[in-house]
């Protein structure tokens, strides 16, 4: 089955919920005014679903193969790249200063979807160019800034990001890999690297690697690490390629899915060292990889987002098809019915909507939030907005990836037995999906974020602003009396009840008792991400409600409200009183 942008979706989800058409009025995206994003995406959708889309399951059967050292990408990969290249897709959100059109995330976010619901393995390597332009162009030498980032932004190089280390996942603090001065204001970088997305293929002329080592004198800890820009192929001065450096890809996973995006493992000086150059200064690399790790950290969540969208298309259609049994008010020997009329086949389908929507709502709103933390003129407002963004960022990516995981998964259980065989495709979303939730920080490591880095920003100011921007979209529901939000109203009510209870109780257990709030950390966030995303779809419900299409807008929204968003107090107790039996456990394990 074949891949259909949800343009209006995401449309309205884009300027009601997100907050576009506000960006416009208030004057920080004139870029978009006379139906631009409408414009922008419309070309996007037509370009996913004819050029991409087609190459997703050649992808998985074929893979990337590794023969040499040379990575080759699967049948008709380079060609699509190329032609999303030329057509000027990287360049959306890019400096103008390097050949970028300057686009706003929000509208950039959208695109990504598409990208990824097109074809996960084919998006993530243009989207790790995106991240590798932001830092450069955030912490990058004028010198590096010119001799790269043109080329970057162009598509003809792309960019990776070199963490990962045998020994070191997420703790950095394990990182060996090390950096020598050279002498000439270059660096020699020499190392293992693992799990490194593209870290070798045939797509691009030049591969630019961003790479984290320690210098000898660095100090202990995440505090010594510093960033390096490692060309595959060295640039001479008139820009042209030189030199093959001193790095080779040593071995590409055989995964459980992505089959078709090159994991690479990557040895860095096997003869004196990889040629680097520092990016940002000595020692402070983390803080420069981080604008890097934040921009991907949102992708991620828009892979939770395309995933899940392309599993439900495909369920919702084969529900059209497939016919099995009756329905309930079919009169006696009338033919099978489409599976579609079976109540708990609509309560599947639903689910896989309703999920999907909203987190397309959350991210979406993220990418507005970074929008104004950059163009808004007033510091005040850059800082609340960034704060905004800080605090929905593990938010976004570890619901949406979540949901991705599940969603897919019951597309695979609406398929019945053929979802459980490869050639319907199904099966292939759901393989595909799971590392969403690992890479750029496990889930795990998002929730403990949120609990412990960003719900104390402006001394709980900033998510005590977030809760009552729910409470008065509740507000709003209520008023509206509209019968077909059914018990929405007090459903989200009473998550954000919820939510509000638990911040308090974890604010408080950060400082008392720091390990029962990392006990609850994971079901405090999905608490969160219920809150949030339902008051989300319940803005996008009342803004449409005189729009011809806004029958589907309610129902989703009533339908999360009653039955995703009613969780909301079990995961109150979670937070609240699950960190004992937590602590407990701890003897089971014992060795």
């Amino acid at each position: 089955m074949s891949y259909r942008a949800p343009v209006s979706d995401m449309l309205a989800t884009l300027r009601h919920v997100a907050g576009l058409d506000r960006l416009i009025a208030d004057g920080l995206a004139p870029e978009l005014e006379g139906g631009v994003a409408e414009a922008v995406l419309d070309e996007a959708a037509k370009f996913a679903a004819d050029v991409i889309a087609p190459l997703n399951r050649v992808g998985d059967l074929n893979g990337s193969k590794l023969k040499d050292g040379a990575v080759t990408t699967p049948p008709g990969w380079k060609e699509a790249y190329k032609a999303w290249a030329e057509a000027g897709w990287n360049a959306l959100p890019a400096p103008e200063a390097y050949g970028g059109q300057g686009l706003p995330a929000l509208l950039q976010s959208a695109c990504i979807e598409m990208w990824n619901s097109a074809a996960f393995a084919f998006a993530l390597g243009p989207l790790l160019t995106v991240g590798a332009i932001e830092a450069l162009h955030a912490h990058g030498s004028e010198h590096l800034k010119e001799t790269y980032l043109a080329k970057l932004v162009s598509g003809e190089w792309m960019g990776t990001m070199n963490l990962t280390e045998p020994q070191a996942g997420s703790d950095l603090n394990a990182l060996r890999s090390k950096a020598e001065r050279a002498g000439d204001g270059t660096y020699r970088i020499t190392g293992q690297k693992i799990f490194i997305t593209y870290g070798e293929h045939d797509l691009t002329d030049n591969i630019v690697h961003l790479v984290l080592a320690r210098l000898p004198d660095a100090p202990a800890g995440t505090r010594g690490i510093s960033l390096f820009l490692v060309p595959k192929y060295l640039v001479n001065a008139d820009g042209s390629l030189g030199a093959h450096n001193d790095l080779r890809c040593s071995g590409i996973e055989h995964k459980l899915g992505i089959h078709a995006s090159p994991t690479c493992s990557m040895a860095f000086g096997d003869n004196g060292g990889a040629i680097g150059w520092l990016i940002g200064e000595e020692n402070r690399g983390l803080a420069c990889m981080f604008t890097m790790m934040n921009n991907a950290r949102l992708n991620v969540a828009l892979q939770g987002v395309a995933i899940a969208e392309r599993a439900y298309q495909q369920a919702l259609a084969f529900a059209h098809e497939r016919r099995q049994g009756t329905a309930l008010d079919a009169p006696k020997g009338a033919p099978m019915s489409p599976i579609i009329v079976h109540p708990d086949v609509r309560r599947m389908l639903m689910d896989m909507r309703a999920k999907t929507q909203a987190a397309r709502a959350i991210s979406y709103q993220v990418a507005e939030a970074l929008d104004r933390s950059h163009r808004e003129a007033d510091e005040g407002r850059r800082k609340a907005a960034a704060e905004r963004a800080a605090i929905l960022t593990p938010i976004a990516k570890a619901y949406s990836t979540d949901i991705g995981i599940d969603v897919a998964s019951t597309g695979v259980q609406v398929h019945g037995g053929m979802g459980f065989i490869e050639e319907t495709g199904a099966a292939q979303h759901l393989r595909d999906a799971r590392i969403a939730a690992i890479y750029e920080g496990t889930n795990g490591i998002q929730a403990i974020d949120l609990v412990t880095r960003k719900l104390p920003l402006s001394g709980g100011e900033a998510v005590k602003a977030l809760i009552a921007e729910m409470r008065g979209i509740v507000a709003e529901v209520e008023r509206a009396n509209t019968p077909g939000f059914g018990h929405a109203a007090a459903r989200l009510g009473a998550a954000v009840d919820a939510l509000e209870r638990a911040t308090q109780w974890m604010q408080a257990a950060l400082g008392a008792a720091p390990a029962d709030a990392l006990a609850g950390a994971t079901p405090y966030l999905k608490l969160f991400a219920l809150a949030q995303g339902g008051t989300g779809l319940a803005r996008k419900a009342l803004a449409t409600r005189s729009e011809a299409e806004s029958a589907g807008d309610l129902a989703t929204a009533r339908f999360y409200a009653e039955y995703l968003a009613a969780e909301a107090p079990a995961l109150e107790l979670a937070v609240t009183e699950g960190a004992g039996a937590i602590a407990d456990a701890a003897a089971v394990f014992a060795a």
